[in-house]
């Protein structure tokens, strides 16, 4: 709705984990190093963790983008799955023709097979598991079984973890605490500093087209941080809803006071810095404000 006023391409602060609009903050980049180097030595476990919001997707797709040929990739985003579900997926995602009504044994004997052919055409195999503290336990040690299989030079597989901090409380259960010994590599994702925040909203409006003048000001941007303590997610949220704001107003910049009414109106940002922070008839007037405003238009 806003695209025109304000001289964009396509909207700057959307939800989904587009790689165009990838921002390098600290944590992040560390984060791919990590990978990069954890992937480059072919060993072990890799895991990485961050709360809600940090943008582990993000992460994950942008270091898929850094494969090159001699890599092959398993991309597991739904991991829900019980043994079977997970070898079936794997088998789906390296190309191995399984029969889905095959017993384990043989399910896991054609996993196996696939696995040998890669290596055979010297490829490595990367299998990453995206919101791995949902894996069940049995599952996790399916995959520490898995990563058994080697030559006598190198795996014939490496895992790569993204999840919550719960994924944490998971691996330290003694059940599984050989797989917990196996994380050769890891990183904790954390938010976007002060300065960091400013520079990804204008990174991400500068991806979108825009080309003007600072568009959030100065207070704007401080309040922005204020209100989303640096989440990747909770940033886009409230930087889009503070367009939206200023937009109903007609206004050419984005003010503290739009970002203030903005946050007002997302319970998570609420909550991360006052879980009693008033104005909400307030805020929700003024968004009606603007929807009216909107339909007069």
């Amino acid at each position: 709705m806003y695209r025109v006023h304000f001289g964009l391409r396509e909207p700057p602060f959307g939800l989904t984990p587009d790689t165009a609009f990838a921002f390098s903050g600290a944590s992040h980049q560390e984060a791919l190093n990590v990978l990069l180097l954890a992937s480059a030595s072919g060993e072990g476990f890799i895991k990485i963790t961050g709360d809600v919001g940090m943008g582990k997707t993000l992460l994950c797709r942008r270091f898929l983008s850094t494969l090159a040929d001699d890599s092959v990739a398993a991309y597991i985003p739904n991991p829900m799955l019980d043994l079977r579900g997970l070898l079936l997926a794997i088998a789906d995602e390296l190309g191995a023709g399984v029969d889905r009504q095959a017993d384990q044994h043989h399910l896991i004997k054609n996993v196996n097979h696939a696995l040998l052919r890669c290596a055979r055409q010297n490829k490595r195999v990367i299998i990453f598991i995206d919101e791995a503290q949902a894996l069940p336990i049995e599952t996790l040690e399916a995959l520490r079984l898995l990563s058994n299989l080697e030559t006598e030079k190198r795996k014939l597989v490496q895992v790569v973890m993204f999840g919550q901090p719960e994924l944490d409380q998971t691996l330290a259960q003694p059940s599984i605490r050989q797989l917990n010994q196996r994380i050769a590599f890891q990183h904790r994702l954390s938010g976007l500093s002060a300065d960091e925040t400013s520079q990804y909203v204008s990174h991400r409006l500068r991806v979108a087209g825009y080309a003007g003048e600072q568009l959030f000001t100065g207070g704007a941007l401080a309040a922005l941080y204020k209100h989303t303590g640096g989440v990747p997610r909770l940033v886009n949220i409230v930087a889009h809803k503070s367009l939206l704001a200023a937009y109903g107003e007609g206004t050419a910049r984005v003010s503290r006071r739009h970002v203030q009414r903005a946050a007002c109106d997302t319970p998570a940002a609420i909550r991360v810095t006052n879980p009693l922070f008033g104005g909400l008839a307030l805020v929700s007037a003024a968004f009606a404000g603007v929807a009216a405003w909107l339909y007069v238009a």
